[in-house]
């Protein structure tokens, strides 16, 4: 009985390296968890095209938005563990564990971690017609007039409602959250004056901004952005202690072979390094900031953490 099982180990453990030695040879999934327009998808789309030229495979990107994301994480988790399904995951994973009861999945248990892509910052932006032009006026009109504001969002527990979880919890504004599936119908309602604000990654506003169908306030994240260099930080604004960054980073079924993981590792990597890479990510207002799978994997644990905190604070559960 010992022998056979040693044998079949053997065997296993052959057949994954030569598995690892020819991948990917067919086409890869990038699962984008959210809708197409956003930065999500902008994001995936431009390591996909990288990462399909280094590969000589094609590699194609899958919107499945809803759910805060788990419904495309949850399809990755579920994929055969053979490196042909990616998840493209956003800040949102972290929060999940926290925000709802019954999570299908355990994002640390059930997915291997790959390779942290990008940082973003979301910026604060409210519809031209609202009558305030910084974070103090607005949190002002806020108060003197509870309940008649609203910001919309990606969808529960995505990265720019957590801004606003955030906000509400340091400044006491009391706004409302409207809750779309993708950042692009969250943005286009602003615009359209649906709704007084949004939290929008850079890359969702920046032609909106620049052509004044939308006006920015401030930046979430703890530094000011390169785009926006003029904007200020919602800390910096009069929100003590405020920091909420956005991420996206690459993640596989668990039970994916490591030679594999190594593999997708390098070759996003070298994707976002390259020269293709980095305008896309400076026009969006990404920072592109690679890892290791060992960094990402303490990187996610921290982030579970930070926002556990946050969602506890506000008193929010889904199930």
């Amino acid at each position: 009985m010992r022998l056979r099982v040693i044998t079949a180990l053997c065997a296993a453990a052959g057949s994954c390296v030569a598995a690892a030695q020819t991948y990917p040879d067919k086409a890869v999934t990038v699962v984008a968890p959210f809708s197409a327009g956003g930065s999500v998808d902008l994001v995936a789309r431009a390591l996909a095209q990288q990462m399909s030229e280094r590969w000589k495979q094609p590699v194609v990107v899958s919107n499945r938005p809803g759910a805060s994301g788990n419904i495309g994480a949850e399809q990755v988790v579920r994929a055969a563990p053979d490196g042909y399904t990616l998840l493209m995951a956003t800040t949102a994973m972290s929060s999940s564990p926290a925000l709802f009861a019954k999570l299908p999945f355990d994002p640390v248990r059930d997915l291997a971690p790959v390779s942290l892509v990008v940082t973003m910052t979301n910026v604060l932006v409210v519809h031209p017609s609202l009558p305030v032009r910084s974070v103090g006026a607005l949190l002002a009109l806020a108060k003197s007039q509870p309940g008649t504001l609203d910001s919309a969002s990606a969808g529960v527990g995505s990265s720019n409602h957590l801004a606003l979880v955030m906000f509400n919890t340091l400044s006491g504004g009391g706004i409302g959250h409207v809750p779309y599936k993708g950042a692009a119908p969250a943005v286009n309602d602003v615009m359209g004056g649906h709704v007084a604000m949004t939290f929008a990654p850079i890359a969702a506003i920046v032609t909106q901004v620049r052509s004044r169908r939308l006006r920015a306030l401030a930046v979430t994240a703890a530094r000011r952005s390169s785009i926006f260099p003029e904007l200020p930080t919602i800390a910096e604004s009069g929100v003590a202690g405020y920091d909420a960054s956005g991420w996206n980073a690459v993640f596989a079924p668990r039970a994916v072979p490591r030679d594999i993981v190594g593999r997708v590792h390098a070759t996003v990597r070298d994707s976002i390094v390259s020269v293709k890479m980095k305008d896309v990510l400076l026009n969006s207002g990404a920072e592109g900031v690679g890892s290791t799978p060992e960094e990402l994997a303490q990187f996610l644990g921290s982030e579970i953490a930070k926002w556990r905190k946050v969602v506890a604070a506000a008193g929010i559960k889904l199930h």
